[in-house]
């Protein structure tokens, strides 16, 4: 250890330089420069790495900071050799910086093929230009996404809009519905002589009314039927024995739920009363159900009729002239020409009866709806016979 602690047995370096003050200056100016300069590289080094710590291989930095560092003192430690003979320190110093050279370079080499790997600035510039195009694209899938949301809602609201409509429109009908056959009953009652006569009378017309309304909501594409399968509805259900002495001809025309059962209604007290009446006893009887209508110039104006014709059938028997002043013959020519703003009429004949009825398209077709308040039906029957 005296080596190390009795350091005046060398001499200084700066004897080797004969003292010389421009020489001394020049070296000990030097390993001052290059002290500075290997002490400022690490401190930029560490400060990268405490400022960033995505950066990789930290570990080789840190070799390198800590050689350049140790190469820094070594130039330090030479320029006090100048003056002061320490070269057991240096010699320490040196091998330090040798030891963590060593050990810079093995890791260095074992990492060439992860470095090379890494990618170019004009790789990295190239990815960042992908990146930009994907980022642009997903904005604008984005954009498209939200205006397809905007969409759908707003067809979503229109929907609920209409299926709200039509909720209050199905509850309007209903209870149309409900209160026709609350009057129609009261009146079958009211016109019965037996319990058979009334089950028999309102049980028809209850069918009637239910054999309309499905063939309405089941005919076609839309919500609407049409008058000719009303029609063949309640004749081929109610004259299934006779239905070739009966002939139907008229054109195509869509009609409203609250139309179809009205013309329902009627058509089921004509065919009934046929059945008992003029087909039934008269073998050469027939009839001829026929409907047309006229558009107006004004849009939503325009007449519709429908003719019940018998022929063959003779003049009334007294039991259908009766039946003429009965319930029955009441919806025909004031209840249902009543709920279809129109008119009718009922004629016997010498050839059978022929009834006809006129009514406004709009009161036929399905649109505009039709109906009022759900009270309107039973108010118009109850203000016709003084419910």
């Amino acid at each position: 250890m005296s080596h190390f602690s009795d350091i005046w047995q060398y001499m200084p370096h700066g004897m080797c330089l004969l003292w010389q003050p421009w020489l001394v200056v020049l070296w000990a100016g030097s390993d001052l420069l290059i002290f500075l300069s290997y002490s400022a590289i690490p401190i930029a080094l560490l400060t990268v790495l405490k400022r960033r710590k995505d950066v990789p291989h930290r570990g080789l930095v840190m070799l390198f900071a800590s050689f350049i560092l140790l190469c820094g003192i070594t130039h330090a430690l030479s320029m006090v050799t100048l003056w002061v003979p320490i070269y057991p320190q240096v010699g320490l110093f040196k091998l330090a910086t040798g030891v963590v050279s060593c050990i810079t370079a093995v890791v260095l080499f074992r990492l060439i093929p992860t470095l090379v790997a890494l990618p170019s600035p004009a790789d990295m510039a190239a990815a960042n230009e992908r990146l930009r195009g994907e980022i642009e694209a997903h904005k604008a899938t984005l954009a498209s996404l939200e205006e397809t949301v905007e969409a759908r809602t707003a067809e979503l609201s229109r929907l609920n809009a209409t299926l709200a409509v039509q909720a209050r429109e199905a509850i309007h009908r209903s209870s149309n519905l409900l209160a026709v056959v609350a009057s129609i009953a009261q009146q079958s009652a009211r016109s019965a002589t037996t319990k058979d006569d009334f089950l028999e009378a309102l049980q028809g017309r209850i069918w009637a009314l239910a054999d309309a309304t499905r063939t309405v909501i089941e005919g076609g594409d839309g919500p609407a039927g049409d008058v000719e399968t009303v029609v063949l509805t309640q004749l081929d259900k109610l004259l299934p024995n006779i239905r070739t002495r009966v002939t139907i001809a008229g054109p195509a025309l869509a009609i409203g739920s609250e139309a179809a059962q009205q013309l329902s209604l009627a058509l089921h007290e004509l065919a009934t009363n046929a059945q008992k009446y003029s087909l039934g006893p008269a073998e050469q009887a027939r009839v001829d159900v026929s409907w047309s209508f006229e558009e107006a110039a004004e849009p939503g104006d325009g007449t519709f009729r429908l003719i019940w014709r018998e022929h063959g059938a003779g003049p009334a028997a007294e039991e259908e002239a009766s039946q003429a002043r009965g319930f029955g013959t009441k919806l025909l020519t004031r209840v249902i020409p009543a709920m279809l703003r129109g008119s009718a009429t009922r004629e016997f004949t010498a050839d059978g009866l022929v009834y006809r009825i006129e009514a406004p398209l709009s009161a036929i077709r399905p649109e505009p709806v039709q109906g009022g308040e759900p009270w309107r039906a039973a108010e118009i029957v109850d203000r016709t016979f003084g419910l």
